[in-house]
């Protein structure tokens, strides 16, 4: 295999454990509703945005978001929950910038439309707000180059992949995925790692995204030799 395929350092796998909290914040109306979005933990928004993909990782993609479900079912506002149903998750490099988004959005639908704050959910059917608490664990796997590197990926956890592709851009504020972000710094190829980094892994499951990363790197394995 040709040197440029060899790391400048190597690339340590991490899996998570993922526990979901109960906060004991809860909300009623739009009102209550905006004014703890603004105040919860990342975590909350995090968790209330991701919670499909952490649960059901091997079905069909497109994530439902709990703040538009809530706000659609449980107080009516149909037109309120498609507009966040409809913010792109993908377009947000943090969390906050996604909060600040989704504010936004509640903010001038309120504006426009001053009897939404006396609407209120029925009794049980308030918003829990829930935060997402991660243990994040290193695995026995470690990639010196490309070659080790994609062979790992085949059978590393689902977990694994989260952490690395999600996790780690949004929660800890990263620009781009750990592989990405590896295969730039590390194995030099900024090329690559641009078409990996390009990917929307919002629109496949994280077996398809495994699939298609490993795709990538063969062929351009393949392409070196």
């Amino acid at each position: 295999m040709s040197e440029l395929m060899q790391g400048k350092e190597p690339f340590r796998f991490f899996t998570r454990l993922h526990l979901s909290e109960l906060t004991g914040l809860r909300a009623s109306n739009l009102g209550q509703f905006l004014k703890l979005l603004k105040e919860v933990p990342g975590s909350c928004i995090y968790h209330h945005t991701h919670r499909f993909l952490q649960q059901h990782q091997y079905l069909s993609p497109e994530p439902p978001n709990d703040f538009a479900y809530w706000v659609t079912e449980a107080l009516g506002e149909a037109s309120l929950g498609e507009k966040l149903a409809s913010i792109d998750t993908v377009q947000f490099p943090t969390i906050r910038s996604l909060r600040e988004e989704i504010i936004k959005t509640i903010e001038n639908h309120i504006k426009n439309n001053l009897l939404s704050r006396l609407r209120f959910a029925s009794e049980g059917e308030e918003f829990h707000f829930i935060k997402s608490v991660s243990f994040i664990v290193p695995t026995k796997y470690i990639a010196y180059n490309l070659l080790d590197f994609v062979e790992i990926l085949k059978k590393v956890t689902i977990d694994s992949m989260y952490f690395h592709i999600f996790e780690a851009r949004l929660r800890l504020e990263r620009t781009s995925n750990d592989f990405s972000y590896w295969i730039e710094t590390s194995i030099g190829d900024k090329a690559l790692a641009g078409v990996i980094s390009h990917l929307d892994p919002y629109t496949y499951t994280l077996e398809d995204l495994r699939k298609t990363v490993v795709g990538i790197i063969e062929e351009y394995l393949r392409d070196k030799n």
